[in-house]
């Protein structure tokens, strides 16, 4: 595939990362700003179905740079991704989003 054909299948997912970044920005704002904390922080283990390290590295990079969320690690074997997420009272529905929503977008860029 051509770097111009990578470049536009990368558009929806630099939209979706701004679109997560603002929305993160202003949850993390609004826990801020609450005079009680009632944060539920967990660490979540995502299962991977990008197989190539560029895709886990991108997609580990984008969930760091959201705000409220950061990769922790990979599993030796590359079926984890370890996420510290500030506040996840439903394990599943962080799954689902990035799963639904970075990890397509990421896969798509690279086929």
């Amino acid at each position: 595939m051509n770097i111009l054909a990578r470049i536009l299948r990368g558009g929806p997912l630099f939209a979706l990362f701004l679109r997560e970044l603002l929305l993160s920005a202003v949850r993390v704002a609004v826990f801020a700003i609450q005079p009680r904390l009632s944060l539920r922080p967990s660490i979540v283990a995502y299962p991977l179905t990008a197989p190539s390290d560029a895709e886990i590295t991108l997609l580990a990079n984008l969930i760091t740079l959201t705000p409220g969320t950061l990769s922790v690690d990979v599993s030796d074997d590359r079926k984890w991704l370890f996420i510290h997420c500030i506040d996840a009272p439903d394990s599943e529905a962080v799954i689902n989003a990035i799963a639904g929503g970075f990890e397509t977008r990421v896969m798509e860029v690279f086929r």
